[in-house]
């Protein structure tokens, strides 16, 4: 059987699989493939075994990343928290994987990586030489429920509580995309990041997403008199909702703008229809952020990204290089740690 690579951007037909397809997502829509190319130059490809005067039956969606700093590869896909292989039966699955292993050398390539949602590929993986590179945690809140049933599912002293606490102190919100909010939530997104001692992802990549996803995205900023204490950017495809980042001032965390915000996200959500709210992957060794999200979803998926040929994954396996970047960053200013985000991160993805 042949494989097939398509441009899924220009291709009209990818579009029209996802809309029919149960498992995509909005890291596979056009929209996200462009701000990915936009922002960091990645270029998008399908590989499938459909030929090019049919419909699409399956693919295999990847970026291409070519970089001299940490080698050419391809990822499903950078920047996503996940990226499931659109392919209904295993034998396909098998097939466009293999080819790509054959390929690898020809394309100079330092290693695929696969990052799915479903755990059977682990029993899949086992036959494709496919090796483990990192895991982390799925949270997504179940909206198929009445929402007084699914505030009551919430952590009472977490979430109910900190909610009920920022309505009480008077809390106010602005949402949509308009530049001055994308300003503010950059202001904090920075702030948030320089915390973490990590530089921010560039400003491009938030002006792309609105950009390429028009009003499926939606910032959302709290104010404490009329001070921008938090906020989060979430995107909607077809019935779910994703909650990509999220930002706060620390002097403020005391009002609950981060829980409120999310809590008004999600009822927007359901009024809108959404049957799911993602609340986007968190490091196992990230213990604040994953307490924080179990208050919500007390039971989350577990998400194991693949790579093939076995290789480290990058900031995971070499901790003290981590380390000694997070310290170099922590004595950078802002405005430092900024500039060198717009350098960096299109080489990480």
């Amino acid at each position: 059987m042949r494989i097939y690579q398509i441009d899924p951007i220009n291709d009209e037909r990818w579009a029209r699989f996802l809309e029919r397809h149960p498992k995509a997502s909005v890291f596979h829509t056009v929209g996200w493939l462009q701000a990915l190319r936009h922002s960091f130059q990645y270029e998008p490809v399908v590989f499938t075994t459909s030929s090019p005067t049919g419909e699409l039956k399956n693919g295999l969606l990847f970026c291409r990343i070519e970089s001299k700093l940490t080698g050419h590869r391809l990822v499903s896909l950078p920047f996503s928290d996940h990226c499931e292989p659109l392919c209904d039966s295993a034998d396909d699955l098998n097939l466009l994987l293999g080819y790509l292993q054959t390929t690898m050398e020809r394309q100079n390539l330092k290693y695929l990586e696969i990052r799915p949602v479903d755990g059977n590929f682990a029993r899949i993986s086992g036959t494709n030489g496919f090796r483990l590179a990192a895991t982390y945690y799925l949270h997504v809140l179940n909206l198929r429920r009445d929402l007084d049933e699914v505030f009551r599912s919430l952590d009472r002293d977490s979430v109910q509580r900190r909610i009920q606490r920022a309505e009480r102190a008077g809390l106010t919100e602005s949402s949509g995309t308009s530049e001055d909010l994308l300003k503010e939530f950059y202001a904090l997104f920075v702030m948030t990041r320089g915390r973490h001692h990590l530089p921010p992802i560039p400003y491009r990549w938030f002006l792309s997403l609105i950009k390429f996803h028009g009003q499926a995205v939606e910032i959302r900023v709290a104010y404490k008199d009329n001070i921008p204490i938090s906020s989060i950017l979430t995107l909607r495809c077809k019935d779910k909702v994703y909650y990509k980042y999220g930002c706060s001032d620390a002097r403020f965390n005391k009002f609950g703008g981060m829980p409120w915000l999310l809590w008004r996200a999600i009822t927007t959500a359901k009024s809108n229809g959404a049957g799911d709210f993602d609340m986007g992957r968190t490091e196992e060794e990230n213990m604040g952020l994953l307490v924080f999200k179990n208050h919500w979803v007390p039971d989350p998926l577990r998400l194991a990204y693949w790579r093939f040929p076995d290789s480290p994954f990058l900031g995971a396996t070499d901790g003290w290089k981590l380390n000694m970047a997070k310290y170099a960053f922590s004595l950078m200013p802002d405005k430092l740690r900024t500039i060198a985000g717009k350098l960096i991160y299109r080489h990480i993805g």
